[in-house]
């Protein structure tokens, strides 16, 4: 096993204070993420300094993306809605909008998601019966359509550098499935990049080798999967569940890890003991987001 930590270190603390940290993505010289139970959406910036920039009171907000110009995505897991909002990341009082209305194509909760270089969404679902997890493209315009079925919780998801591949973690299929992207926004032909029957992956990363950094909250650790399963890296988080991870920086090379207590909103009764580490890896990240 390589190990991508200098000898004698371990992550180091970002922020803290959270009650379920999420959806992290590193966008304009900040990380971004959610704050699902604490219901709002969080900026930091390297040097741990937080900002809420947008209070979300009883959204359950999730997995986040940008648009083209520069409008922040925020995938409302009650409510089975896109919502938008424009701020410079200084006060909690931006507006928000409805930008794509999908609970006439999910039955239960919305999930994690990415969103590609045109603005294009592509949103999980939760799923209680097997199999019946899907993906939703949501176009720039709003317009929404059912690009993937069959999946099993469709969680944390990237795209390649080259715009041609999505992969996402199937959380209860245990698994990291790729699919072919084509022009008009199609998924098709999928395939398994790699199955992890011990856990179930959470929110994922990829770096420039192709190998995928993957949360697994039941395990407590993040680890770094290569195409075909070989995990090369473990990052213990003790007693706290991984939730998810995104590669940022200047170079990408920052590994932003979130972690929880639980993730049962009743279990945490709102305690803020969610918490934002870094960590330095060798390989930067790649694609999106």
């Amino acid at each position: 096993m390589t190990t991508l930590e200098p000898a004698g270190t371990r992550p180091s603390p970002l922020t803290d204070g959270l009650v379920f940290a999420e959806g992290p993505r590193w966008h304009a010289g900040r990380l971004w993420f959610s704050d699902m139970h604490g219901e709002a959406v969080h900026t930091a910036t390297l040097d741990g300094k937080t900002t809420q920039v947008l209070a979300l009171p009883g959204e359950k907000p999730s997995g986040l993306g940008f648009l083209p110009d520069g409008s922040v995505l925020v995938v409302a897991m009650k409510r089975r809605a896109l919502l938008r909002f424009t701020t410079d990341g200084s006060s909690a009082g931006a507006a928000y909008q409805v930008h794509a209305d999908l609970a006439h194509l999910v039955p239960d909760e919305l999930n994690d998601m990415v969103v590609d270089a045109a603005g294009t969404a592509y949103v999980g679902s939760y799923n209680t019966e097997p199999g019946t997890g899907v993906i939703v493209r949501v176009a720039l315009n709003g317009s929404a359509t059912i690009a993937a079925t069959g999946l099993e919780f469709p969680n944390g998801s990237v795209i390649t550098p080259d715009g041609r591949t999505l992969i996402v973690a199937e959380s209860k299929g245990r698994r990291l499935t790729a699919f072919d992207l084509d022009d008009q926004g199609n998924l098709t032909h999928p395939r398994t990049v790699a199955t992890t029957p011990d856990a179930a992956p959470d929110g994922i990363a990829l770096d420039a080798a192709g190998a995928i950094w993957a949360a697994f909250p039941l395990a407590h650790e993040f680890r770094r999967i290569l195409p075909g399963g070989e995990v090369t890296d473990r990052i213990s988080t003790g007693e706290r569940m991984a939730i998810a991870c995104t590669l940022g920086g200047d170079d990408r090379r920052t590994l932003f890890l979130l972690s929880a207590k639980n993730w049962s909103a009743d279990a945490l009764a709102g305690a803020r003991t969610s918490v934002v580490e870094t960590l330095r890896v060798p390989v930067p990240g790649a694609g999106l987001p």
